[in-house]
C-alpha cells in the first residue's frame, strides 16, 4: 500500500474542514440574524487621523431627522381649524409629550419640553424606520441608546447642581430614615442615580435587538422550510411584527417618561 505524506493528511482534513463550514453556511443561506446589526462605512473620510466615516447608522439617523421634519412641516403647514389626519396627528404628539411633561414635571419642566418632544420623536421614528424590512435600527446599539442616556443624566444633573446647589444632594438622603441606617441609604440611593443611564440605556437597546434578532431568525425558517412548510413561522412573524410595533412605540414612551421623572428629581429634590 501506497504510503501516504501526514502534511497532505492535514491539509485534506482542513479542507474538508472548511469545505463542510461552508456547506453549513449555504444550508443555512450564509446569513447570520445578527448581521442587520452591523455597522459599515458607507462614505469612508479620515480627519487628522481620526476615522468619522458615514456609516448606515449615521445615514439612518438623518433620515429619522429627515423624517420627523416631513412630518410634523406637512401636519402644521395648513393649520387648520378643523384638522386634517396629518395635522391631527402632529397635534396629539405634541400635545401627547407636553402632558406627560406637566404631570411628571409639573409646571417648571415646560420649559424643557423642546428637548423632550424631540427625544422622543428621534427615538419613536428610529424604532418604526427600524421595522422596514431591510432597514437599520440605530436604536438596537448599545452606543447609540447610552449616548442618548448620558445626555439626559448628566442633563438633569446638571440642571438640578444649578437650581439648587449643594442641596440637590438631598436627594440621597431620604426623610424618616433611622440615623444608624443613614449612611447605608445614602450609598443605595446614590448608587441607584448613578446607574440611571445604564438602565435606560440598557432597556431600549435589549428589547429592540431581541425583537429583530427574532423576526431574523424565525424569516430564516420560513425560507429554509419553505412556503408550504413555513406557514406557520411566516404566521408568527406577521403577529411578532404587529408586537415589535407596539414595542418600539412603548420604548420611546418609556425612555421619555423615565426622563421627566429624573427632571422632575432635579427640580424638586426629596426633602
Amino acid at each position: 500500500m501506497e504510503e501516504q505524506n501526514p502534511e497532505s493528511l492535514a491539509g485534506a482534513e482542513s479542507h474538508g474542514a472548511e469545505a463542510g463550514h461552508g456547506g453549513a453556511e449555504a444550508a443555512h443561506g450564509g446569513h447570520s440574524p445578527l448581521s442587520v446589526f452591523e455597522i459599515e462605512r458607507v462614505i469612508p473620510m479620515h480627519i487628522g487621523g481620526i476615522d468619522v466615516s458615514i456609516t448606515n447608522s449615521a445615514i439612518y439617523m438623518i433620515i429619522a431627522v429627515l423624517a420627523i421634519t416631513l412630518f410634523l412641516t406637512v401636519g402644521m403647514r395648513g393649520r387648520a381649524l378643523v384638522p386634517g389626519r396629518w395635522q391631527s396627528m402632529a397635534e396629539l404628539s405634541y400635545e401627547f409629550i407636553a402632558k406627560m411633561v406637566r404631570d411628571n414635571a409639573g409646571s417648571e419642566g415646560r420649559k424643557y419640553f423642546p428637548f423632550i418632544f424631540t427625544l422622543f420623536m428621534f427615538i419613536l421614528f428610529a424604532n418604526l424606520i427600524g421595522m422596514i424590512p431591510f432597514s437599520f435600527t440605530v436604536t438596537s446599539h448599545i452606543i447609540v441608546t447610552f449616548a442618548l442616556a448620558a445626555v439626559v443624566f448628566l442633563g438633569v444633573t446638571a440642571i438640578g447642581f444649578i437650581r439648587h446647589g449643594a442641596s440637590f444632594l438631598k436627594l440621597f438622603v431620604p426623610s424618616g430614615v433611622p440615623i444608624f441606617l443613614l449612611p447605608l441609604m445614602v450609598v443605595i440611593e446614590l448608587l441607584s442615580y448613578l446607574t440611571r443611564p445604564v438602565s435606560l440605556s440598557l432597556r431600549l437597546f435589549a428589547n429592540m435587538m431581541a425583537g429583530h434578532t427574532m423576526l431574523e431568525v424565525f424569516g430564516g425558517f420560513v425560507i429554509a422550510l419553505g412556503i408550504l412548510g413555513g406557514w406557520a413561522p411566516l404566521a408568527f412573524i406577521v403577529a411578532l411584527t404587529g408586537l415589535e410595533v407596539g414595542i418600539a412605540m412603548l420604548q420611546a414612551y418609556v425612555f421619555t417618561i423615565l426622563t421627566c421623572i429624573y427632571l422632575n428629581d432635579a427640580l424638586h429634590p426629596h426633602h
